[in-house]
């Protein structure tokens, strides 16, 4: 019947990415991967429709909270969540009491902290920013712009975007306006671009000031969103390599902000709210016929 049927969820969002938490710790002793088709399927509208979905797993590293796997509403797996990890530390900090916690992903081991004002801070380790790292389909000396354009050779539209890898691979193109151009439209045809061979998460970014960023994404394997933490995290980092921002500054999306901080240790501070949005659980039927892709 599949790892989700009858299985309790919690619905929340990061400043408006759409997240639900599974929790299966206690359950098997090695719970099983959660299929592609029923990642769709729990996504659907009968479902809780989400961008991601964090699976919580029996660590498998001493010391740490949960293995966690990440899972787009299409099915793919992410090797990073920004915004989920700090939905996932809330709901484990409220259940454990603890404020420092640390879980494993895919992309390696995440130190998670709540503040005294509230808010959670994920540290998302290390950018990388080699062409084979990111990865690119052909090397790139100089990852801070890359050739890539979209529409006409004389006068593109999208040009020369920064590129990094913070768990997940990041376009960040430079634009003066986010809202100026058709996200939906060229968001899918540069993430399945043949320079990706993992596909990538495609962000427009417009600098305001040496502090302040504003951004758009579509993001691999769930489309548009009102945020991406990891885009905003890549960002971040593309303008600061750029020399074009300090190394601490806000991000605005189109769901709210965060605070970024690329620390002189080559860490990626993430910080910011997260919301409660309902608990529910999976309706069996929901899996009886796995959805096409």
């Amino acid at each position: 019947m599949g790892v989700l049927a009858n299985q309790a969820f919690v619905k929340m969002n990061g400043i408006g990415n759409e997240i639900v938490v599974v929790d299966l710790r206690h359950g098997a002793s090695k719970p099983p991967a959660i299929g592609a088709d029923e990642a769709r399927a729990a996504a659907s509208p009968q479902g809780a429709p989400y961008d991601q979905l964090m699976a919580l797993y029996p660590p498998r590293t001493p010391g740490t909270d949960a293995f966690i796997r990440i899972y787009n509403n299409d099915g793919s797996e992410a090797g990073a969540c920004g915004n989920g990890m700090r939905c996932v530390a809330s709901i484990v900090a409220d259940a454990s009491g603890k404020s420092a916690l640390t879980f494993e992903t895919k992309a390696g081991i995440l130190n998670c902290w709540k503040g005294d004002d509230g808010l959670f801070t994920v540290d998302m380790g290390r950018p990388r920013f080699a062409w084979n790292e990111i990865p690119l389909a052909e090397e790139f000396r100089d990852t801070r712009a890359i050739e890539l354009q979209i529409g006409p050779i004389d006068k593109p539209v999208l040009h020369s975007p920064s590129v990094v890898n913070m768990g997940n691979p990041h376009a960040i193109f430079w634009v003066d306006d986010v809202n100026a151009y058709d996200l939906a439209r060229f968001g899918p045809l540069l993430e399945y671009h043949p320079i990706f061979p993992d596909r990538a998460n495609i962000t427009l970014a417009h600098i305001v000031s040496r502090e302040h960023i504003v951004i758009r994404t579509w993001e691999r394997g769930a489309g548009l969103t009102k945020a991406c933490g990891s885009a905003a995290c890549a960002a971040a980092v593309a303008a600061a390599r750029l020399k074009r921002t300090e190394r601490k500054l806000k991000i605005t999306l189109p769901g709210g902000e965060l605070t970024i901080e690329w620390r002189d240790d080559d860490h990626v501070l993430m910080t910011g709210p997260v919301a409660f949005e309902f608990a529910g659980t999976f309706d069996p039927k929901l899996f009886d016929k796995a959805p096409a892709p």
